[in-house]
């Protein structure tokens, strides 16, 4: 498909917008912090994230992405991913301007362009992002939650059933099986797109600062993988970014041991918190609450039908 990029309407005139290039990410991430810290209390952003998001081969920034400026300053910003999922934001200090409503109008048509019939973004509970979507006729879909384990919670070890094994991935060899395992598991949710293996790669191993110990699988008594967590550091922070065990495995104390070990990992190389985020499509929130975390932050996905393009 050709990257034809679609224009940004409705903006004042003082303001330009144009797409993203790669050079754009530290002010990205900048914009992004500002709005994640006055919506939802944190900023939980890192320029990894921006730089191996748009890093992923499916993503073309000229096409799926775009930047408002007010002279030097990137002042909103977003990106659409695989015609579906929208990502992005506007500084506190220029809201009530149209700016927000302009790049989710943006986003349709990049959706329709690439020939998606839905796109959708998820935003803080509350926020004033809600009230954008819901102005522009925007349904609400799932719920997620943030969850945090505090630093003073003890997480006892979960043992493995008898021949089962915990252990670093082979990045060398395992990826794909690894990968595999992640998106079994994950297609189970309503309405969820599969993630290319290329693009998860770019996100998850390759991404800016990974080390062995932050992709932890089990494996049976024959070695082959039937759980997977992936896991982030940053500042004093463990983020177990992707929990998932094969649908034929479950019941048996694989995800929670997965979770134990991962919080033991994150601590042992200087985290004092331990996070992760679930939805309500999956169903696991009591799980994490019987672990002992807590929840700190609660966005909701809004979604709109878009029309074919043309």
């Amino acid at each position: 498909m050709p990257s034809i990029a679609q224009p940004l309407d409705g903006l004042p005139e003082q303001l330009l917008a144009r797409p993203f290039a790669t050079g754009d990410a530290e002010a990205f991430t900048a914009m992004y912090a500002a709005a994640e810290l006055h919506d939802a209390g944190a900023a939980a952003i890192e320029l990894a994230d921006v730089v191996s998001d748009w890093a992923r081969p499916s993503v073309d920034l000229a096409r799926h992405s775009m930047g408002v400026w007010d002279a030097d300053l990137l002042v909103a910003g977003s990106d659409v991913y695989r015609s579906r999922r929208a990502d992005g934001a506007v500084l506190p200090s220029h809201r009530g301007r149209g700016i927000g409503s302009a790049l989710a109008r943006w986003t349709q048509a990049v959706c329709a362009a690439d020939g998606g019939t839905r796109v959708g973004m998820t935003v803080p509970a509350g926020s004033v992002g809600e009230a954008v979507f819901a102005d522009l006729g925007y349904h609400r879909g799932w719920t997620s939650w943030v969850l945090q384990l505090p630093a003073d919670a003890v997480v006892a070890d979960r043992p493995l059933p008898d021949g089962y094994t915990i252990r670093n991935a082979d990045a060398a060899t395992e990826l794909p099986l690894v990968h595999q395992v992640i998106e079994d598991a994950f297609n189970e949710w309503p309405e969820r797109q599969p993630f290319p293996f290329e693009d998860w790669r770019a996100a998850v191993p390759d991404r800016d600062g990974h080390e062995p110990w932050q992709l932890r699988v089990v494996t049976d008594a024959g070695q082959t993988i039937v759980g997977v967590c992936t896991l982030l550091l940053a500042d004093d922070t463990a983020y177990v970014d992707q929990l998932a065990v094969c649908r034929a495995e479950r019941g048996r104390g694989l995800a929670q041991a997965l979770l134990a070990d991962g919080f033991a990992n994150g601590r042992a190389h200087g985290a004092t918190v331990s996070e992760l985020s679930t939805d309500s499509r999956t169903g696991a929130l009591p799980l994490y609450e019987r672990l002992g975390m807590v929840v700190t932050q609660t966005w909701h996905h809004w979604q709109i039908d878009v029309p074919a393009a043309g």
